[in-house]
């Protein structure tokens, strides 16, 4: 029966994804939309610049070439001795192969200001005297009269300019005076989606030059509220920085331009022109209506056979899953006696009814498995509790014996200072070997964390062993043991971590010490070269207790000891291999135990991978290791003075074995 809020899975097909679909496409839409927006903005940016250099080129290029036909027809000798009749008729001819843009070109006598011939009739080029050089062409700008004072201002003609050109007699006096009104530009209205935009020039200074809106022409920009954006470009076009920015020269319109710079053509001083190509974002924007258009189609289109789709996918989909969930409610209720269903024509569904038929199988053989599992559980959380009782017992014999020394000492029970130094003698031996247990458990509880790591370093193995028999001497000699080494005579090169091997070294030989009560423990290296590689076996050999081959394979488990009762006559937790063999492991070695039975002794092999020297990027330093000796049966200790820190080893052994 079907619960409140749940939902069939037809319903799903056709209402859920769709419910995603849209939000998806309406989103994508949104997405694209800004994306043209983007990209139309960007393409516009990048004309407008491109458009306002070219402005600028072609008003440098239309002056220099008016200054260069005015200086030519200046020179000609019809204008210094011709008639007025020829002069009008030079300048008519010069006039019409001219661009249109020149308004006028007329010739005036110097002294007294006479028009002696003029292609624009009785019009007067009104602009005032100038001091003329002798040669060259000189240029001003005709700005039109500011609002509200007197004048005429036309409002399509824009940057309009005259030119002067000096005019000599035969003689070689300066006579004559050519002069060439001229207006660069022409405001005219853009296209839709042109993109060359409207002219505005700006001098150095903030005077409008041309501008789009005519009646700004000759005013400054520090007149208007844009003023700060377009200071801006003036400084970018002064840094040589050729650009595009958003502008605002009408309220509620805004504008994108490009801008760039040129040398001021009618200034002798170092000074600029600011070229603007300016249009606005909506001319920009022009064909993102059309995309808008296409998009919203495209929605619809995709909406709509979405849902056509769901509605044709759903009963050919959920077909299988209802057969499929009919035959897991039979199973549920035992009703198993059907077959599973197949032959679907998905084959996805044909693997899911046969996954779930292999799961069926699969649950009853786990369900065997946990039985099982159960069983070995309950096993390990006895060994665990055998462990913590055993190691409850080691860890509170010597806590007893520390604190018993320390009150009798504090107590002032001994009856000489001999006897006190012995006691406390007795409570440091004691404390160390409380402190091996504690980081024998600390070093067990990182490994099962998979937190215990080590260091690896290119080091002498035969060192290492030299320096370990040193420390272990003592205590072998002490038991009556005698001590045998078969070692290389030459350095042993290996990557492993000093500290670690040393551990693992000492836990080796201390525990065959602790094993045999009478006869040998041997230790020797040999060489083995195995697929190519070469490695060195460290044998460490006792006549000991030894270990029945059935139970030897449980040693390097944690928390597993062949005698595990409180009363065992060996002291010890039982982690000392489990701790050693992840260790060798983690320096890429290996760590085996063997023994042919109950007191038939054991050897246990250490086996680690021999470096090439010839790899190696700085050589090995072999401190004078002819000083490090083996001891010999009548000696208790020997010299440890000279190998990698020799005096703290030195130091310990002396401190702990001193008689």
């Amino acid at each position: 029966m079907a619960k409140f809020r749940e939902s069939s899975f037809r319903r799903i097909l056709v209402t859920r994804i769709l419910l995603l679909f849209v939000p998806v496409l309406l989103l994508g839409e949104i997405v694209a939309l800004n994306k043209a927006r983007s990209s139309l903005l960007n393409t516009a940016r990048q004309n407008l610049t491109e458009s306002a250099v070219l402005k600028g080129e072609k008003i440098v290029n239309a002056i220099a070439t008016l200054k260069t036909s005015l200086l030519i027809a200046s020179q000609a000798s019809v204008l210094r001795s011709g008639s007025p009749t020829e002069v009008q008729a030079f300048l008519n001819q010069v006039a019409q192969e001219l661009p249109t843009y020149i308004e006028c070109l007329q010739l005036t006598n110097l002294q007294d200001g006479d028009i002696i011939a003029s292609s624009c009739g009785d019009k007067t080029i009104t602009e005032p005297q100038l001091p003329f050089a002798d040669k060259g062409v000189e240029i001003k700008a005709m700005l039109p009269p500011k609002a509200g004072t007197t004048g005429q201002r036309d409002t399509e003609n824009q940057l309009q300019m005259v030119m002067f050109a000096p005019v000599h007699s035969q003689s070689g006096q300066l006579k004559y005076v050519l002069r060439m009104q001229l207006a660069l530009y022409k405001q005219t209205r853009n296209h839709p989606g042109s993109l060359a935009g409207s002219t505005l020039v700006i001098e150095e200074d903030g005077t409008i030059l041309a501008h789009p809106i005519p009646g700004r022409v000759s005013s400054n920009i520090q007149e208007y509220s844009d003023a700060d954006r377009i200071q801006s470009i003036i400084q970018n076009a002064m840094a040589g920085q050729s650009n595009s920015i958003n502008l605002s020269f009408q309220e509620d319109e805004e504008l994108v331009a490009g801008y760039s710079v040129i040398a001021n053509p009618i200034s002798q001083q170092p000074q600029k022109w600011i070229i603007l190509a300016v249009t606005s974002v909506d001319n920009a924007l022009f064909g993102l209506e059309e995309i808008k258009l296409i998009l919203i189609v495209l929605t619809v289109s995709l909406i709509g056979a979405s849902l056509l789709v769901s509605l044709y996918l759903a009963p050919y989909l959920a077909a299988p899953v209802e057969e499929l969930r009919d035959y897991v409610l039979n199973i549920h209720s035992h009703h198993a006696a059907q077959k599973v269903p197949q032959n679907f024509k998905i084959r996805e569904f044909n693997q899911l009814a046969q996954a779930i038929d292999q799961m069926f199988e699969r649950l009853k053989a786990w369900a065997d498995e946990l039985e099982l599992a159960w069983k070995e559980a309950k096993t390990a959380n006895q060994i665990k509790s055998q462990f913590l009782a055993t190691t409850s017992h080691e860890l509170r014999n010597p806590l007893n014996i520390i604190i018993n020394c320390v009150r009798l000492v504090r107590e002032d029970m001994c009856d000489s200072r001999e006897e006190e130094l012995e006691f406390l003698k007795r409570a440091d031996e004691t404390a160390i070997h409380l402190l091996g247990i504690i980081n024998d458990l600390l070093d067990i509880s990182k490994i099962e964390a998979g937190k215990l790591s080590v260091v690896t370093v290119p080091m002498d193995l035969r060192h290492t062993l030299l320096e370990v028999i040193n420390l272990q001497s003592v205590t072998v000699q002490q038991k009556g043991l005698q001590l045998k080494t078969i070692l290389d005579d030459q350095p042993i090169l290996i990557k492993a971590d000093a500290a670690k091997l040393r551990q693992v070294l000492i836990n080796i030989i201390s525990n065959a010490t602790k094993f045999t009560d009478e006869g040998s423990i041997a230790i020797a290296t040999t060489i083995e070269d195995h697929n190519s590689n070469s490695q060195v076996v460290v044998s460490v050999t006792d006549t000991g207790l030894g270990i029945e081959p059935a139970q030897q394979h449980k040693l390097f488990r944690p928390f597993v000891r062949i005698d595990g009762s409180s009363t065992r006559k060996f002291d010890g937790t039982g982690l000392g291999l489990a701790i050693s063999r992840n260790l060798i492991e983690l320096m890429g070695g290996s760590i085996s135990l063997e023994s042919a039975g109950l007191n038939q002794g054991t050897t246990v092999k250490i086996t680690l991978p021999i470096i090439d020297t010839s790899d190696l990027n700085t050589p090995i330093k072999n401190e004078n290791l002819e000083n490090v000796k083996v001891p010999s049966e009548d000696k208790k200790i020997t010299e440890v003075n000279s190998y990698s820190n020799g005096k703290e080893a030195k130091s310990l052994v002396e401190k702990i074995f001193k008689n």
